[in-house]
């Protein structure tokens, strides 16, 4: 469950997605690049969320290591020939598609069940934050800011993605809410459906709301010491996402819980007002 492949059902196209409307504002080459970066995430998010066996997932997973060696190796297999010259563009980073990919196999290896916060904040380092650094390269930021950046909105964009999955995650023995909150809750049981259908659940959610609201606040202040073309796209993600989560928020955690949708009308006032700088 990346920072965003979950906005669009598994083989969907990127212009199917809140991604598509933020990448589609940059130039040529960045926006090319982009949509690669998109196009691995999505491929290797439909593996870990598939319903084949695990040791299947785990091979499929394995390959795309060896296909993201072999790129950078100088030979790299068909799918990923045309990325060869994003990675000399940008800079892309070896380590942080592989950390992409050990975030998917967290999922593979065992179905995450309230995991401790250590493990939850490194689940959302590699599956969100490392698509991030990746970004953040094309996207042309200043290595500290743009690590930076990384950190704080990948994470605030992955907790967001959690509240809002609660009863998706859960259909799929799936649960994200930390251990620790849990446990202060008084909740004990970390069976997923037991779980989203404790009355105690709110408190739980609230305290992830303000951890999301915080590395909101974080990236809010990175973008804005930083030149307004160069956090377009970033911007519109955090906007659009920021508005999710005051959906939830408005909406609350008790069951039964509607999904929340940003609006069209909403959407499009988001990207007038960050892509036209």
């Amino acid at each position: 469950m990346t920072i965003e492949t979950t906005d669009a059902s598994s083989g969907a196209t990127a212009s199917s997605s809140s991604f598509y409307a933020a990448m589609r504002i940059l130039p040529r080459t960045q926006r090319e690049a982009m949509f690669q970066i998109y196009t691995f995430c999505r491929y290797v998010d439909d593996i870990a969320d598939s319903d084949h066996p695990r040791p299947e997932r785990q091979a499929a997973l394995q390959q795309w290591r060896d296909d993201i060696d072999a790129l950078y190796q100088g030979q790299a297999p068909a799918r990923l020939r045309d990325y060869a010259a994003s990675v000399r563009a940008f800079g892309l980073r070896r380590e942080d598609f592989l950390a992409v990919i050990d975030g998917m196999e967290m999922d593979v290896l065992a179905d995450i069940l309230a995991p401790d916060d250590a493990t939850l904040d490194l689940y959302c380092d590699r599956v969100a934050s490392a698509v991030g650094r990746l970004s953040v390269r094309v996207f042309g930021l200043p290595e500290q800011d743009g690590i930076l950046l990384s950190h704080h909105l990948g994470r605030a964009l992955q907790l967001t993605n959690i509240l809002r999955d609660l009863d998706e995650d859960a259909a799929l023995g799936r649960l994200y809410l930390p251990r620790e909150g849990l446990l202060q809750a008084g909740i004990s049981s970390f069976n997923p459906a037991a779980v989203i259908s404790n009355p105690a659940l709110p408190q739980v959610c609230a305290e992830l709301v303000e951890r999301a609201r915080g590395h909101f606040a974080k990236s809010d202040e990175i973008m804005n010491r930083n030149p307004r073309r160069a956090v377009r796209a970033p911007r519109i993600m955090s906007r659009y996402y920021h508005a999710i989560l005051d959906l939830l928020e408005e909406r609350g955690f008790q069951s039964p819980r509607l999904p929340v949708r940003v609006s069209p009308a909403a959407k499009i006032a988001i990207v007038l007002r960050y892509a036209l700088i």
